[in-house]
């Protein structure tokens, strides 16, 4: 019965959380406050230097809110690529960026929703090179040999007599 009152706080809890977040469309009226807020992420984008974005509107250049997860957190955070299509919520402290506003995805424990099932990142998963997968290259290892030195061909040298020489 106890292990039942738990499952039902736990629940009513989580909804309660998700009743309080704002919608994304809303974040720019909470700039400097530390909220929740929830939208359906459309596209995960993948800016310079590796960082992904979170694009919660068809054109993200109208969008007023964002979310920016830099490349030294993914590994942190897990794919956050599968969050393409899924309903989030996000906490964290809201803030004005390039004219709109953003949270910093910084934690796994941001996450709410549907995002809190993401798979961590593939073990190939290079982040220097923006995203791109790289297993690394196998080859078979190259011998050791001694550097051989070149053989030269062989001159006949023909010795010359000097006339002088012979008539002594």
């Amino acid at each position: 019965m106890a292990v039942v009152r738990r499952i039902a706080a736990v629940f009513l809890l989580s909804v309660s959380l998700h009743a309080a977040c704002i919608p994304h469309t809303d974040a720019s009226k909470h700039v400097g406050e530390t909220r929740c807020v929830t939208g359906k992420v459309l596209r995960v984008q993948v800016g310079n230097n590796g960082a992904h974005f979170f694009d919660f509107c068809e054109d993200y250049r109208t969008c007023p809110f964002t979310v920016v997860v830099f490349a030294s957190r993914l590994r942190d955070i897990g794919d956050v690529r599968q969050l393409a299509g899924k309903q989030i919520t996000i906490n964290g402290p809201i803030k004005m960026y390039d004219g709109r506003a953003e949270i910093v995805l910084e934690r796994y424990d941001q996450l709410g929703g549907e995002g809190i099932r993401i798979p961590p990142l593939p073990k190939t998963y290079d982040v220097e090179k923006k995203g791109k997968f790289s297993a690394g290259s196998f080859g078979h290892p190259k011998s050791r040999k001694p550097a051989q030195q070149p053989k030269g061909q062989r001159v006949q040298i023909e010795e010359q007599v000097d006339p002088s020489d012979s008539e002594q």
